[in-house]
């Protein structure tokens, strides 16, 4: 699933992972390494308007109790087993600029390095989720990570290593390009 080099194997075989996480660390080093090359995505002006968030399982407790401010009760047991098997959570964090076309850049900056991030940690077999829940607007959460007005946050990424057999089976499908390309 994991042995090829090309750049195309791996945007086809890169999946999203949700569940299946084994119980083994994701180092910040880690972390970090695979940021040191996913900022090289395109970014206008060289802007470069983002930064990060690192939760390690150490801290992931309190991060949990984070998100579970900004929930009602009954939903915290269910929030919090979902959060129980993912070994890390990494938040990217852009500026939020009042210029409509400076933020639409800044934000597609912003997702291109996250998708750089993707397929660098599929190669390293770790695998992401990048979620983007409600409570990423809830100023308790914001406050609670240290979110500061005048930011916004891209997405929230679980990280971890998984089960290659339990990824393996999942069926993946794309529709082919040519059904949605036009001509001008």
């Amino acid at each position: 699933m994991l042995a090829t080099n090309s750049i195309a194997d791996i945007i086809r075989n890169r999946t999203t992972v949700k569940t299946g996480f084994v119980d083994k660390e994701v180092s910040q080093e880690l972390v970090l390494s695979l940021l040191e090359d996913a900022v090289w995505a395109p970014n206008h002006k060289n802007r470069e308007p983002w930064r990060f968030i690192f939760v390690s399982g150490n801290r992931k407790e309190a991060f949990i109790d984070a998100v579970l401010e900004c929930q009602e009760p009954a939903k915290h047991a269910a929030t919090r087993r979902k959060f129980e098997e993912v070994p890390a959570i990494l938040v990217a964090v852009m500026n939020d600029d009042p210029r409509q076309k400076v933020w639409e850049e800044d934000f597609s900056a912003t997702s291109c390095l996250l998708q750089n991030f993707q397929l660098l940690a599929w190669e390293k077999e770790l695998g992401v989720c990048w979620k983007t829940p409600l409570h990423i607007h809830d100023p308790k959460f914001r406050s609670a990570i240290g979110v500061e007005t005048g930011e916004k946050i891209v997405g929230i990424l679980h990280l971890g290593y998984f089960d290659k057999e339990v990824v393996g089976r999942r069926k993946r499908e794309r529709t082919n390009p040519a059904e949605k390309l036009t001509t001008f």
